[in-house]
Parts: C-alpha cells; structure tokens; sequence
C-alpha cells in the first residue's frame, strides 16, 4: 500500500548534453508500493532521468531523492536501496542462469549458502528452474529478460528502475514480465519503469508521467488522463480513393489516424451527437464518400499525440503496441 512518502522525488531536474536540453525542469513523485510509468517518445529524457535516480549520471541542477536519501551526496546509500534492470540484459553469457544469480548474490554480500538459497529462490519465482542449468547463451529473449529481472532482485531493493523492459519481447514474454512487475508492487516494491508501449502503461501503472522535451507534459492515472487530455475520436471509412483523398484535405491537420490502404481516417472530436453531425456533413457534403463511421471513446494514444505535440513521432511510438 502505497504512503504519504515518496519513494522516488524529483524537483526541478536539470540535465544537458553539448548545450543541449535532456531534462528541463523535471519534478515528479512515485508514491510507495507504487508502478510509476515514464512514458515520452525518443529524447523524451526517460533514461537519463533513470540514471540519475539510480546514482549513473550527476544531474546538473535541481535535487532528486531515494528513499530519502539524496542522489548526490547519498549515492551509497541510494544504491543499497535500488536496483536496476536497463534495456540490455547485464548477464554473463557464457555462465548458467543458476550461476548468474549465485555470482550476484555473493557480490551482494550473501554467504555461499545463502547465496544457493537465494538463486533458487529467484529461478523458482522466474520459472526458470528447468533452464537454471543452461548457459544463458541458449535462452530467449524472454528468458533471458526474465533472468536479468531476477538478477536485479538479488538484494531485495525497496526500488527498482525497469528501462524499457519489454523491448523487443513477443507478446507472451512481455505478457509474463507485466505478471512478474504487478507481483512486485503487490509485494511492496516501488517500480518505476520507462516504456513506449502504450498499452504497458496503460495495464501496469498506478501513475503515469508523459515527458516531452525533457519537461512533465502531463502526470496521473491512465483514466484522468484520458479524461483530462483525450479526446472522443470519429473513425471513418471512405468508399473509395477518391473519396479518401477528398476527405484527407477537408480535415487538414485535424486527421489523428490515416490507413491509405484501408480508406481509414480518424479525427478528434468530443463525443457528443451535434458535433459529430457537424463533421459528418463538413467532410462528406453530398453523402457518398463515407461508408461507415464509428465513434470511441479516448485511448492513452491519443494523450499521447495530444501531449507530445508531434504525430509522426507519436505514430512511429504507438506503431508496435
């Protein structure tokens, strides 16, 4: 359950590379026990606001806390209490899965014994007994991202950073990777990941941060922030090419989904019967070019486009969810 204190707490966080902006003034909070999501296109300032919190990167100016203790003047502290799964699995690849973990938990200070105990443990939690005994170099993709998490959990951090963790995993290993983060606030564990998958926000986080030009665009719940920055969408489908690409011109820069091969387009509006009317008649004056029409209700990829201003990023962003 999470409390009043925040595990994770930035205010105004300032980071730059050759002049250039990465985090302009970033203040955020993860609440305890809680899955914060980090969700922003490429050069959003996600990862570089993971390796502040986790002691890799000295911010240029502002503060940012730990378990109440600061990023700077308490990186020991900080790093007994976090851990860190980044995009790339840190696992030695010519070792087994069961010696992976036993390595890490004796680097944690864990005697022989209990470093046995708590490789088990871990290959147990994982479902990665039966692949305990093989070199990681035969694993998956999925497995191999289910070893790295087991890896980062050696310690029993109260905090752990999840950078994109399911990039690049089929369906049913991001599938299993979500089970095992929902386990782990249940347990109460703080989580903060980064994603870009829409869907991964959605489904896992209690709160949601959407940067943009390394500032806070927006922040809440997946639900508020449908409710505050999502729109209704009017999904149409043309008869034909001709039509389609009348359409396209009459709505302009209004269009937030285009299919050419499908004659699909889509255009925000706010649900309500006139005003959906009104688009109707405004993009299809003689009633011939629309074969049918839908009208649904906000999704996170529409905050998205909303927040980030930039639809062609946001498409390339949402295209794998």
């Amino acid at each position: 359950m999470a409390t009043t204190t925040g595990a994770v707490e930035t205010v105004d966080l300032r980071k730059s590379y050759g002049g250039v902006p990465v985090l302009d003034g970033l203040t955020m909070r993860v609440a305890r026990g809680s899955v914060y999501a980090l969700l922003g296109p490429n050069g959003a300032g996600k990862t570089t606001t993971v390796r502040i919190l986790a002691t890799l990167t000295a911010p240029d100016g502002g503060a940012a806390r730990v378990d109440g203790h600061d990023v700077v003047r308490d990186r020991r502290r900080v790093r007994r209490t976090i851990s860190l799964a980044g995009q790339h699995a840190a696992l030695d690849d010519q070792q087994t899965g069961t010696e992976n973990l036993h390595m890490m938990a004796r680097l944690a200070g864990l005697a022989p014994a209990a470093a046995r105990r708590r490789a088990a443990d871990l290959l147990e939690r994982f479902d990665l007994v039966t692949a305990g005994g093989r070199q990681v170099v035969t694993y998956s993709g999925g497995m191999r991202r289910r070893l790295d998490l087991a890896a980062s959990l050696v310690g029993e951090p109260s905090v752990i950073f999840l950078d994109e963790p399911t990039t690049g995993l089929d369906p049913r290993s991001r599938q299993g990777l979500w089970e095992v983060v929902a386990e782990l606030a249940g347990a109460g564990v703080t989580v903060l990941l980064t994603t870009q998958y829409l869907e991964e926000a959605d489904r896992l986080a209690d709160r949601i941060a959407v940067l943009h030009g390394g500032r806070l665009a927006a922040e809440g719940s997946a639900s508020e922030l449908k409710r505050r920055f999502g729109a209704h969408r009017l999904e149409l489908t043309l008869h034909d090419a001709q039509s389609f690409a009348a359409t396209a011109h009459r709505l302009g820069d209004r269009v937030t989904h285009r299919d050419e091969t499908r004659l699909e387009l889509a255009v925000a509006t706010d649900g309500a019967a006139p005003e959906v009317r009104r688009l109707l008649d405004e993009v299809d004056p003689d009633r011939r070019g629309i074969a049918r029409f839908t009208v649904r209700e906000a999704t996170l990829d529409d905050v998205f486009l909303t927040l980030t201003g930039d639809p062609v990023t946001a498409r390339r962003e949402v295209a794998n969810v």
